[in-house]
C-alpha cells in the first residue's frame, strides 16, 4: 500500500472509529430494536445494502477531486446537537436521525457536496433502518386497520357470510375476529417497500423506474393484506375459530407476502417491457448508475 493508500485508510478509521464511539448509544439502542420488533428486522440488512451500493461507485468517487466545505462542519456540530438532545431527552428517532446528518456533515466537511451527490442514494437508504416515531407509526396503522376490516366485511359479505363490522372487530357467527395493529399491514408494507426499493436498484438504472417499483409495493402491500384478513374470516367461518390463529395465521401471513412480492416482480417486469431502456449509441457509454 502506498503512503497515500495508508493516509486515506487512516482517516476512514479515525473517522468511523469517532463516529461509532460518539454515536455508540444510538446504535445499540438500534440493534436492540431489530432485534425485539418484528416490523424493522429488516434493519440488519439496511447497512450492508447501503455499502454495497457506495462500493459500486468507487471508482467515480475516487475520480472526484478533494473539495471540503465549510458547511459541512455546521452540519457536524447541528447533528452532535441532534444526538445530545436525543440522547438526553430520550427521543430515540431524534437521536438516530443524528446519526445520518452527522454523516452527510462529514462528507461535506471532507469531501464536498459533489461527493455526497454520488453517494445520496446509499446515505438515503439508511432511512430505513430507522424506526418511525411511534405517534407516526400509530398514525399510519390505524386507519390500515381500518381498511383491512372493510375489506374483510365486504369480501365475506360477497361470499354470503353473515357477518357484523365494528371498527376493527370482524363479527361472525361462531366468533369475532379482531384486526390488532401486528394485521394492519404496516409490518408488510414497510418490509415490502424495503425490498422493492433494492429489487428495483438491480433491475432498471432509469430513476422513474426505480421509483414506480418501489410506489407499487404500497397498494399491493394493502390489498395482500386485505385479502389476508378476509382469507381468515372465511375460514374461521367455515371450519371454526381455530382456524384463524396458531399455525394458519402465522403461515397465511408468509403466504400474503410471498404472493405481494410476485405481484410486485411482475409489475416490475411489465414497467420494464413497456418501456425498455434505450440502446447506447455508438460511441456512448452506458448510464452510470
Amino acid at each position: 500500500m502506498t503512503s497515500a493508500g495508508i493516509r486515506r485508510f487512516t482517516v476512514l478509521a479515525s473517522a468511523a472509529a469517532s463516529f461509532t464511539w460518539l454515536c455508540w448509544p444510538a446504535i445499540v439502542g438500534l440493534v436492540r430494536d431489530w432485534s425485539t420488533d418484528d416490523n424493522y428486522s429488516h434493519g440488519f440488512f439496511i447497512v450492508p445494502l447501503a455499502l454495497y451500493f457506495l462500493w459500486e461507485r468507487r471508482d467515480r468517487l475516487a475520480n472526484l477531486p478533494p473539495a471540503p466545505r465549510l458547511s459541512g462542519l455546521i452540519l457536524v456540530i447541528g447533528g452532535i446537537g441532534l444526538l445530545l438532545a436525543g440522547l438526553l431527552g430520550a427521543e430515540r428517532f431524534l437521536s438516530r436521525i443524528a446519526m445520518i446528518v452527522l454523516l452527510v456533515g462529514a462528507i461535506v466537511f471532507v469531501k464536498g457536496w459533489p461527493t455526497l451527490r454520488i453517494a445520496a442514494f446509499p446515505v438515503v437508504f439508511l432511512l430505513l433502518m430507522i424506526p418511525l416515531p411511534a405517534i407516526v407509526f400509530n398514525e399510519m396503522a390505524f386507519p390500515l386497520q381500518l381498511l383491512a376490516s372493510r375489506a374483510g366485511e365486504v369480501v365475506l359479505s360477497a361470499a354470503g357470510v353473515p357477518v357484523l363490522r365494528e371498527g376493527n372487530l370482524i363479527i361472525l357467527a361462531h366468533t369475532t375476529l379482531e384486526v390488532a395493529e401486528a394485521c394492519s399491514g404496516i409490518r408488510s408494507l414497510i418490509t415490502l417497500l424495503t425490498l422493492g426499493i433494492v429489487f428495483g436498484y438491480f433491475t432498471d438504472t432509469r430513476t422513474w423506474i426505480r421509483t414506480a417499483i418501489a410506489a407499487s409495493t404500497i397498494p399491493v402491500a394493502i390489498v395482500a393484506n386485505a385479502g389476508r384478513v378476509a382469507g381468515t374470516g372465511l375460514a374461521a367461518h367455515f371450519y371454526g375459530p381455530d382456524a384463524a390463529q396458531g399455525f394458519f395465521h402465522t403461515f397465511s401471513g408468509w403466504l400474503v407476502f410471498g404472493v405481494a412480492f410476485v405481484l410486485v416482480l411482475g409489475i416490475a417486469r411489465l414497467l420494464v417491457g413497456l418501456a425498455p431502456a434505450p440502446r447506447p449509441g455508438p460511441g456512448t457509454l452506458p448510464a452510470a448508475i
